[in-house]
């Protein structure tokens, strides 16, 4: 694991350590700090040489609903990233937005003219331009901290027209953009997957797990494809043929699932009005008591502390409230307005951050949605086994102590359609007890 680290004017450096991290911070050498991902990083306060002797090269494997990101040097994997689109979300506005408009052109209500001609062929649809987006704001974050230098993209190439897929559509815009400001490199989906299993990496078939493996995993892959080369080979005893070159390590490296807010713009008021014909306030970014929405806070209420994002608020003639929700915008509870303090404005972003078990900065941070009793000193704070397995590799036993495990129950089903589930006859020799004749 490596920690990114900064200069005294903010040009990021090679990364270091973690024993160097400590030594810094102890001497007095470095400021903790953490960006507006999540990550942790170190500001040095003196001056110092800003050459880096080596490539340090960003993956992006882009989808539809998810996208990988990851970040690699030759001797350590630096970042990785699990993207939850926007592309539902804002697929949705947009029905709902030609619905209303349908509605006031029947009504024949009064519009402005149009300012352009914006029938021209060459738009990029809302949903994809928000997903692209999306990438690029976090490798812009991303490339505050890591001297980045080349990027690596996946090219999707299905068959059909450019609009068989959601992920074609503005995949050439997003190369243009990004080469614009780092050298990219191309990649096509099977190239993809044989670098993953040339550097033995695992890969979930389920796409919407928060995990590493779900889709970070090919980020890294294709980060990693810039060390290495596929060459042919030809050996004295007559063998021949194509193996891989060069010298890049897969190590452990912070992990972070990063959405957007899912709240609503400011509107008029609300589509539909309630008992007696008055429309209540719809949507919106501000509350009256100086918070926003999206704001990291701290709130509490009884004996119960959470951390988490302001998602909406109540403000009666009895009640002044605002909702906290998770990482995922599930709502935690409402709290009182005076008992909620704020940590962070808002990035617009939603991070669920897991840290790493081999280094917790001094800089505590507890993930929305947990408690902050949670947080285990001196060790992690969110872990689970399928984010630190490898093919292959198995769990330290010093991490068992802090993975907390998760009960589900699951309610059985009744009625005509509950699965018929045939109990066992109890044999003589298990101890049943057989009916007279």
């Amino acid at each position: 694991m490596r920690i990114a680290v900064v200069s005294l004017y903010g040009k990021p450096l090679s990364p270091t350590t973690p024993a160097k991290a400590r030594k810094l911070i102890k001497s007095g050498g470095a400021i903790p700090k953490r960006d507006k991902l999540g990550t942790f990083y170190l500001q040095l306060t003196t001056p110092t040489r800003e050459t880096i002797p080596h490539d340090t090269v960003a993956g992006i494997d882009p989808g539809k609903l998810y996208s990988g990101l990851g970040v690699q040097t030759p001797q350590a994997t630096l970042w990785m990233g699990h993207l939850v689109l926007p592309f539902p979300v804002v697929k949705k506005a947009m029905k709902t937005r030609k619905t209303l408009r349908g509605f006031r052109r029947y009504r024949k209500t009064p519009q402005r003219s149009i300012r352009f001609l914006h029938r021209t062929g060459h738009k990029l649809p809302p949903s994809i331009r928000a997903n692209r987006d999306l990438e690029w704001r976090v490798l812009q974050e991303l490339a505050k901290i890591y001297p980045i230098t080349h990027v690596v993209y996946e090219v999707v190439k299905a068959r059909g027209n450019k609009s068989f897929s959601p992920v074609m559509v503005g995949q050439q815009w997003q190369i243009d953009r990004i080469a614009q400001q780092w050298p990219l490199t191309p990649r096509y989906g099977w190239e993809t997957q044989r670098l993953r299993d040339a550097l033995g990496l695992y890969k979930t078939r389920t796409k919407a797990e928060r995990s590493p493996a779900s889709h970070a995993v090919d980020g890294v892959a294709l980060a990693a494809s810039h060390f290495l080369r596929y060459v042919p080979f030809y050996e004295k005893n007559g063998d021949h043929g194509q193996r891989w070159e060069g010298h890049c390590d897969i190590t452990d490296a912070p992990f972070a699932v990063i959405g957007r807010p899912l709240w609503h713009r400011r509107a008029l008021h609300d589509q539909n009005p309630t008992q007696g014909g008055q429309r209540e306030r719809f949507g919106g970014t501000t509350t009256p008591w100086g918070f926003r929405k999206g704001d990291f806070v701290e709130a509490t209420k009884a004996d119960r502390t959470v951390r988490g994002y302001v998602s909406g608020y109540t403000h009666t003639a009895k009640t002044r409230s605002l909702a906290v929700a998770d990482a995922r915008w599930h709502r935690l509870g409402q709290f009182v307005v005076s008992h909620v303090r704020l940590l962070r404005r808002s990035t617009r972003l939603l991070i669920d951050a897991v840290a790493s078990s081999a280094f917790l900065p001094p800089l505590n941070f507890v993930a929305a949605g947990e408690s902050c009793r949670d947080s285990v000193e001196g060790g992690p704070l969110i872990m689970r086994i399928s984010d630190h397995l490898k093919q292959g590799q198995s769990l330290p036993r010093q991490v068992w102590g802090a993975i907390r495990p998760v009960t589900r129950s699951v309610p059985p089903k009744k009625g005509r359609h509950a699965p018929y589930r045939r109990q066992p006859r109890r044999r003589l020799d298990q101890g049943g007890d057989r009916e007279p004749d």
